[in-house]
């Protein structure tokens, strides 16, 4: 790494101890190279200047050019203001500060040339800016027009005096010396190819763009650039893991595993499940370690394929384990496996927090001899004592639930990794899976089990609430069962608690005992208490289940046929999908409503409008990202691990795209990065690969 760009930001001119900590503290600035990767986000043009009659024909800030007239202090409530005269050749406007006047004041000078920038407002008869920018000039040829950078500048930096200006200056400062001094890691050909700006110029030019096609270009070099080295990166760590990492070679596709198919299968595989098998079993019987995302919608058809491949494991003589994040989905799980199997002989075991210690025992020891060969449950697999003969493959559901250390205590159950397949039925776009997982490989299911009805979706405000009750009277008096589900938002639990208690009551009110049965499921409740209302439902003897986000993930009710979501604009898209999931299971129409308040703000009237739209997760997801980003959808945690300081994933798709496939073209020209032209991008990998964790060990 180059000195001058190591240099301790107090050491800039203009910054200073005091001002270099504030730097520190609230903007992450430590070196100079954090100055100078501390990016503009917008640009303001400067390009020409307004004249002060053109001012009434425009309704936007204006850059004026011309001499101070005179100033004077005016008493303005228990302070003062500063009225400052100024004119240029057309006419002539006020300036006026209601604070700081005090640092304006000493640089006045009447007949002194300024240049200034604000929007202007008209009071009776005359213009005036208030608190415009203000720059003093030697003479009436001074001042340089262009394109003003704006920086984020928090309240703390202001009160130190750095505004976006502020901080425009000190990298003003910056910008001269870093000539020679910057290491361009993008190979010559790279760049020709894409007809990218060198690193040195696109620095300097998002700083102090020569103009707004070349404050584009500079961003898209230096976005590309960081995508493309964490592209790099991610599929350097898959080859690396290829190569050093040997797996288990599962290769006997035998009795298990054909009898399940041929017997008790209980319906046609479609042929998203069946591209999907294909690939795993090509990775398991390859003799090199598995690492693999399945994506799936919810209802897709995910846990099928998993047992599939669990019973290829025992067919070579290996052991299998699903974890899931709650006991409520193992236990789902643990059910529908249970009942894929009933007719064969083989045995399914289920370890939470909530088994019995006599019970724990007895499974301790069955799995260390081998007796059980499907183990399913929560995190208390992972405790040190559950050990087994031969852990073949471990399958993590809904992994990002799931905190990296958690997850890597399943490496240490057998000598050999066993393979690991994560599911997910958050459906996560391209870009995401990319650049999130990068280094796996990812398989999807992207097609529903035949006689699947689509969901019918419909949005209905409060006042359509007699109307929607009377709906779900139909539906009941057909048989089926009905989810309510509210919000529950941390911030105001009182609130969500008191909204969903009264909701209760009023849902009791409306459907009365003997005729009806409600339960009710939120977090408040005792876990056993909680499992009973749910086993009520479950089992059908209540017809109405009025709920938190607690049954997001994990119960299946086949008869449930509609899903009502209580102030649907208060939930996340995403949220919003998986609630709907809980219904359209069996082979009866299903419905979701969304109730809403009338007032919406875009955002929301987006995410209902889009659930309204479409069944589908995977433009569902894309919506979701645009309107998030990429940090809230994939948790704080995974999002961390990127450290983006330009790039948005949200907006820059196709640049993700590009960057994949050049970094691919590189490893396929130059696998050892021999050639000259790499060199500088290979000292750089070697950095990034040494200072991050190895993240697709333990994924």
């Amino acid at each position: 790494m180059n000195n001058v760009l190591n240099t301790p930001i107090e050491y800039l001119k203009g910054v200073g101890p005091k001002r270099g900590d504030i730097l520190r503290k609230e903007a992450g600035i430590y070196t100079f190279e954090d100055l100078i990767y501390y990016f503009p986000f917008r640009y303001i043009d400067k390009s020409s200047y307004n004249k002060v009659t053109e001012i009434p024909d425009l309704d936007a800030a204006v850059q004026l050019k011309g001499q101070i007239t005179g100033y004077k202090e005016v008493k303005f409530g228990r302070g003062k203001r500063l009225e400052v005269g100024f004119e240029d050749d057309t006419g002539s406007i006020d300036l006026i500060w209601f604070k700081g006047g005090k640092w304006i004041t000493p640089k006045l000078q009447v007949g002194g040339w300024v240049k200034v920038y604000g929007k202007p407002k008209k009071y009776g008869s005359r213009y005036n800016i208030a608190h415009p920018e203000i720059e003093f000039l030697q003479g009436e040829k001074e001042g340089k027009l262009g394109l003003q950078p704006v920086y984020h500048s928090g309240e703390k930096l202001q009160d130190l005096g750095f505004t976006s200006k502020g901080i425009e200056r000190i990298i003003e400062q910056l910008l001269p010396q870093l000539k020679g001094q910057v290491v361009d890691n993008l190979p010559n050909w790279i760049k020709a190819d894409l007809n990218l700006l060198n690193r040195e110029t696109a620095l300097i030019e998002i700083h102090q763009p020569s103009s707004l096609e070349l404050a584009n270009r500079a961003r898209l070099r230096l976005k590309f650039e960081e995508l493309f080295i964490l592209q790099l990166e991610l599929l350097l760590r898959k080859e690396i893991a290829k190569k050093k990492i040997k797996g288990l070679r599962l290769e006997t596709v035998g009795k298990y595993f054909n009898e399940f198919y041929s017997e008790h299968l209980p319906f046609e595989l479609t042929g998203s499940q069946k591209r999907v098998i294909k690939e795993i079993r090509a990775d398991i019987g390859s003799g090199i370690h598995m690492n693999r995302l399945l994506q799936g919608d919810v209802g897709s058809g995910k846990t099928l394929v998993a047992l599939m491949i669990m019973l290829i494991a025992i067919d070579n003589g290996y052991q299998a384990c699903m974890m899931a994040p709650t006991e409520i989905l193992a236990n789902q799980h643990y059910t529908s496996i249970k009942e894929f199997l009933q007719d064969m002989d083989l045995k399914v075991e289920l370890l939470t927090g909530s088994t019995k210690q006599a019970k724990r025992k007895e499974l301790h020891k069955e799995l260390k001899s081998g007796e059980i060969n499907i183990l399913v449950g929560t995190h208390a697999l992972l405790e040190d004592i559950v050990q087994y003969k031969d852990l073949g493959i471990a399958i993590i559901d809904e992994q990002h639930r799931f905190g990296v250390a958690q997850r890597s205590k399943l490496w240490k159950k057998n000598a050999l990794p066993p393979h690991i397949l994560v599911m997910t039925a958050t459906p996560i776009p391209r870009t995401l899976a990319l650049t999130f997982y990068g280094d796996l490989d990812i398989s999807v299911i992207d097609e529903m089990p035949p006689g699947r009805k689509a969901i019918q979706t419909t949005h209905r405000f409060e006042s359509a609430r007699l109307n929607v009750f009377q709906f779900v009277e139909n539906e009941i008096s057909k048989g089926r069962q009905v989810y309510i589900v509210y919000p529950l938002i941390q911030e105001s639990e009182k609130m969500d608690y008191q909204n969903l208690m009264d909701g209760y009551e009023a849902i009791s009110r409306r459907f009365p005992l003997p005729k009806f049965r409600v339960s009710i499921v939120h977090g408040k409740m005792k876990p056993e208490d909680k499992d009973y209302e749910m086993q009520q439902f479950v089992n059908g003897n209540t017809q109405i289940m009025v709920a938190t986000t607690v049954i997001e993930v994990g119960v299946n009710v086949p008869n449930a046929s509609i899903m009502i979501i209580e102030s649907a604009e208060k939930f996340g898209l995403s949220q919003l999908h998986q609630l709907r999931g809980r219904v359209g299971r069996g082979a009866e129409q299903s419905y979701c409503i969304l109730m809403t308040g009338s007032k919406l703000g875009e955002d929301a009237k987006k995410r209902i409008s889009t659930m309204v739209e479409t069944n589908d997760g995977f433009k569902i997801s894309e919506v979701d990202l645009r309107l998030r980003g990429p940090g809230d959808i994939m948790g704080t945690q995974q999002s961390g691990i990127l450290n983006l300081r330009l790039s948005d994933l949200s907006r820059d798709a196709q640049i993700v795209k590009l960057a994949r496939s050049k970094a691919e073209e590189l490893i396929e020209k130059d696998p050892g990065f021999k050639d000259k032209d790499h060199q500088n991008l290979a000292t750089l990998l070697k950095e990034v690969l040494k200072s991050r964790p190895n993240w697709s060990r333990i994924s």
